[in-house]
């Protein structure tokens, strides 16, 4: 299995998942184009993708799905909370290429299993994604409040992790944005700190994990260099100092995850 994240903070999210028989792109955050030109990157091709698979709603995951669907026939794959609020956003949507499915309930894209799970965030009904191929467990989960015991045990045996680490909470507070916003990033159905971050990995990380992407990381409440360093002195606190910890960027594909 291979995964880069195309493109990840509040701008848009994209991230490429690719096996020997199947090609797919966790949510569709940027415009059509420029997802062709970060995939070329890595040597992959809009064309051959199957699917998109939403985790919920929000513009910056959703905002260049509509005209990818139009122009170029690729399915999306959303559970009926998501695909009733994309329709209200967009009615048009109805009469493009949808699968729905059933939180909790494994669906297969070539030789990829993959299982979406709640999270709690304030969207309709956001889900994280587990990806199976052979035996390598990945796990994608951005935009949640907490970290919650089903999130946790859903992530533990992973392999590999694109795990949101959004915020600072100090300079979320000490920022200019307004309080009813503040509120919202550090309810528990906003985003999850650095911190909370650090300590969710540090109780599930197995011997099985092998590398980190901090991802959704606030270009206004949050610095790369906070984030990787607060991840990384938890792991190492914690015995876990092997794991490799990365960065994703909104403006730049992240490097590349195989195994």
């Amino acid at each position: 299995m291979q995964i880069c994240v195309l493109a990840s903070g509040s701008s848009g999210n994209c991230t490429y998942v690719g096996s020997d028989h199947a090609a797919i792109l966790i949510d569709m955050g940027i415009s059509a184009r420029e997802t062709s030109r970060r995939l070329e990157q890595i040597g992959a091709d809009l064309n051959a993708i199957q699917a998109v698979c939403i985790t919920h709603e929000h513009h910056d995951h959703t905002c260049g799905l509509g005209a990818l669907q139009r122009k170029h026939k690729i399915p999306a794959y959303a559970n009926a909370g998501t695909l009733e609020a994309l329709m209200q956003q967009d009615p048009k949507a109805s009469g493009l290429p949808w699968t729905v499915f059933q939180n909790g309930a494994p669906f297969q894209i070539g030789d990829l299993s993959i299982e979406p799970f709640s999270v709690p965030h304030d969207a309709f009904d956001p889900v994280g994604f587990i990806v199976r191929a052979g035996d390598a467990k990945v796990g994608i989960v951005t935009d949640m409040g907490i970290a919650t015991e089903l999130i946790r045990t859903r992530l533990k045996g992973c392999r590999m992790l694109v795990l949101e680490s959004n915020h600072d909470e100090q300079l979320v507070k000490d920022s200019s944005r307004p309080w009813h916003l503040k509120q919202r990033i550090l309810s528990r159905q906003g985003h999850l700190s650095n911190g909370n971050a650090a300590e969710m990995l540090t109780e599930i990380a197995g011997t099985e994990l092998q590398q980190v992407f901090l991802a959704h990381i606030s270009d206004q409440c949050n610095r790369h260099d906070l984030a990787l360093g607060e991840t990384i002195s938890a792991l190492s606190r914690a015995g876990l100092g092997h794991i490799k910890v990365s960065l994703t960027f909104a403006d730049r594909i992240s490097e590349i995850w195989r195994g």
